[in-house]
């Protein structure tokens, strides 16, 4: 006696088609000016959101004085408004699960608003830690609102001072693009 053995797709009514299993897009890359580019090849890892300060200095540079940026003091957030991160001084970028990245301005470009600090291609110098941002090569900073030092208010009585001014960013993470940046 020989024996049949039927393989096929059983339907269990929970609607599930394959393409519920298929892995998601990648996201879009943001369009931007052409100055502030990511070399091809890099692909976009994730997007992120910047609430907080520009934190700039009053000094006198060859006897002038003005407001220098000294660091950035800010909160990240990912699309469903959950807290990601900091982005500090460097610049630097820490994730909550401790992997940080640390860049340098390759490029800039003006913002649309004449308040807003302009947006940037920064290139990842190193990364450390397993995590969110381990494989980070490339950096955009877009849509920029806020950010901008004055510019009166630094004078020699206000030398050494701080001034906290309130901004927000995108910031888009790209890998790939380049070689990667170097571990500490």
């Amino acid at each position: 006696m020989k024996k049949t053995v039927i393989v096929g797709l059983v339907s269990f009514g929970f609607g599930l088609q394959a393409s519920a299993f298929a892995a998601a897009p990648a996201p879009a890359a943001p369009d931007v000016p052409a100055a502030i580019r990511v070399p091809p090849g890099a692909k976009l890892l994730e997007k992120l959101h910047a609430t907080g300060a520009q934190v700039y200095g009053c000094a006198a540079t060859d006897g002038k004085y003005g407001w220098t940026l000294k660091r950035t003091d800010a909160t990240l957030t990912d699309a469903k408004d959950a807290e990601a991160g900091k982005h500090g001084a460097g610049p630097s970028w820490t994730a909550k699960d401790g992997s940080t990245v640390n860049g340098a301005k390759a490029a800039q470009a003006d913002a649309p608003a004449a308040d807003a600090i302009p947006w940037l291609l920064l290139r990842a110098t190193s990364t450390s830690g397993k995590g969110r941002f381990e494989k980070v090569s490339f950096i955009q900073r877009l849509a920029t609102k806020g950010g901008k030092a004055p510019a009166t208010g630094c004078d020699a009585a206000h030398n050494g001072a701080e001034l906290r001014v309130d901004y927000s960013a995108d910031y888009a993470f790209y890998a790939g693009g380049a070689a990667p940046p170097a571990k500490p």
